[in-house]
């Protein structure tokens, strides 16, 4: 049997590519931010528009879910991550201390709103639930990060974080877009039932937009230049390790809860994934005038790529695995 690569897969190392030899930079950047959040915007719109009243009720009520994905993001994460910070002495001999400063800010961090939900979609799965979790965990992640990491890093100062601003962008670009699809489900909400694949598509056009908006940020930002290629490949490799571990750990707990497939497929995406857009933000606050800023985010944009990459894979295979059940459920 030939091995035939995924499509998606290849056009997102396509984006990586692109993005590192010619990333958005200038105004280029800041249209491609713009079309990125018109873009994630009316992706909930969309989903608001297919999903039924019942369908949201259901996503909005697991609290048994929005427990779980909260306590993957703020609590085994950071416990995970606090042995390698660079003033533990079990942190690698390769790592300085700001670097391994920047696997614990990665801890700490919120789950990723638009490439979690987007993935969750792809997959198939509880899009309700992973749009409530996702978005609670950026409202109360600009309050828990800081929080989090100043339990353990006195130097990191407290900052003056925009809250309101956060609240405001959750708002305006993810919960009123979803409401107006709602709102216009009578309208159009059969013919998105008609084109599945529209959705499909969609979905995945906003996820590569992602990828390379997001690899033109860092490669920007210096990823290639703040540290040698030995340090990059190891800190790569730890990201790969963080995200397989909470990933296999995240469908572990999903299945002894007894929890169903679409409901592992909303888990696993947003228990895993940390956001790089509300990441540096934040970085750029707590951490102003530190030398060694480079290296602090280093972890938090390597990890951002490796999420985008292996969980539009995971997503795919979910995607498949969901379609055979529910072929099998209309079997019987």
């Amino acid at each position: 049997m030939k091995f035939k690569p995924d499509i998606f897969t290849v056009l997102l190392l396509g984006a990586i590519a692109l993005a590192s030899f010619l990333p958005a930079t200038g105004n280029a950047g800041s249209l491609l931010a713009t079309a990125g959040t018109v873009a994630v915007a009316l992706l909930f719109f969309f989903h608001g528009a297919a999903l039924s009243r019942e369908q949201i009720v259901a996503g909005a009520s697991h609290w048994r879910l929005h427990i779980l994905i909260t306590a993957l993001t703020f609590v085994f994460f950071p416990l995970v991550v606090l042995p390698i910070n660079g003033m533990s002495g079990l942190a690698p001999t390769w790592m300085p201390a700001d670097l391994g400063l920047g696997f614990l800010y990665l801890g700490v961090l919120p789950s990723a709103v638009s490439s979690s939900i987007a993935y969750t979609a792809m997959a198939r799965g509880n899009v309700p639930a992973a749009i409530c979790s996702a978005a609670a965990s950026n409202v109360f992640g600009m309050m828990l990060t800081p929080f989090l990491l100043l339990l353990v890093v006195s130097s990191a100062g407290s900052g003056d974080f925009e809250i309101g601003k956060a609240l405001k962008d959750i708002v305006l670009q993810l919960l009123l877009p979803f409401a107006i699809g709602h709102g216009m489900r009578p309208w159009i909400g059969s013919f998105l039932g008609r084109h599945e694949s529209l959705m499909t598509r969609y979905d995945k056009c906003v996820i590569w937009l992602i990828v390379y908006s997001a690899f033109s940020h860092s490669v920007e930002s210096g990823l290639w230049q703040n540290l040698p290629v030995k340090a990059i490949a190891l800190t790569i490799l730890l990201c790969i390790g963080l995200l397989a571990l909470f990933m296999f750990f995240a469908r572990f707990l999903v299945r002894r809860f007894g929890f169903s497939l679409e409901d592992e497929a909303a888990v696993v995406f947003c228990g895993s994934k940390k956001s790089l857009a509300s990441g540096l933000p934040m970085a750029k606050v707590l951490f102003s005038g530190h030398p060694g800023f480079g290296m602090i985010v280093l972890p938090i944009m390597c990890y951002n790529q490796v999420q985008v990459i292996l969980g539009a894979i995971l997503a795919q295979k979910y995607h498949d695995k969901i379609a055979a059940s529910h072929s099998e459920k209309a079997k019987i």
